[in-house]
């Protein structure tokens, strides 16, 4: 049995969904799976509940008892898609003030952030999150919220710290971290994005986040 269902939402828009007794786990977790792979597959306006329910091997009834209706599914499974793909990269913690080479630090911190953007998976979760913004705004704020407190939040106060200490000249930390993430990541992660047959080539990646580090201090250096 489930608690009865609403039509709440939590802070980012995404459905709170009621939480299944314990039998109900295990039909939760399938609809789940096969709502993502028909999402990612197809997008929002040509999935269909009836390949849903086939590919999750569970009743019509049974789905609608859990998710309400399609809008709700597609809300609640590719918000919860973003959020478990960001907490599983796996990405280091933010603390190149310590680091007594500054850019070897920068460098390696962005490196290991772009290479987990460029993951396939999460650029198929990018892909459809893009193409679905028109009818899904709250998918949008919410990658774009923890895009901003996972990575660019980190960096903007590491950039004030080394502001502090008189290492960088960054009056405005939460520009200089935008520009920094744009120039390292950005290009690789659009080109990604929008050409999905182009293969990853880490001998691209490397001068991308090196040159943009350069570039960073070239003007952000404590005599700029």
């Amino acid at each position: 049995m489930l608690v009865p269902m609403t039509d709440e939402v939590d802070q980012d828009g995404i459905p709170i969904v009621a939480v299944p007794a314990r039998a109900s786990v295990g039909r939760r977790k399938a609809i789940i799976e096969a709502a993502r792979e028909e999402f990612l597959k197809v997008g929002y306006a040509a999935a269909s509940m009836d390949a849903i329910t086939a590919r999750s091997k569970v009743s019509k009834p049974t789905l609608y008892s859990h998710f309400g209706n399609k809008e709700r599914l597609f809300l609640a499974v590719i918000g919860g898609a973003l959020r478990d793909a960001y907490a599983e990269l796996g990405t280091p913690p933010c603390e190149m003030s310590r680091s007594p080479d500054l850019r070897a630090a920068l460098s390696g911190y962005l490196g290991r952030w772009a290479r987990a953007l460029l993951d396939e998976d999460l650029l198929r979760l990018r892909r459809l999150v893009i193409g679905e913004i028109g009818r899904f705004p709250e998918l949008g704020r919410l990658w774009f919220q923890i895009t901003d407190d996972q990575l660019n939040r980190p960096l903007e106060d590491e950039l004030a710290k080394l502001h502090v200490k008189g290492r960088l000249h960054v009056p405005d930390a939460p520009l200089a971290a935008r520009q920094l993430i744009a120039m390292a990541i950005g290009a690789p992660q659009l080109v990604r994005t929008m050409l999905p047959e182009r293969a990853f080539d880490e001998r691209e990646l490397t001068p991308v986040v090196t040159s943009a580090v350069e570039v960073f201090l070239s003007h952000y250096g404590p005599s700029s």
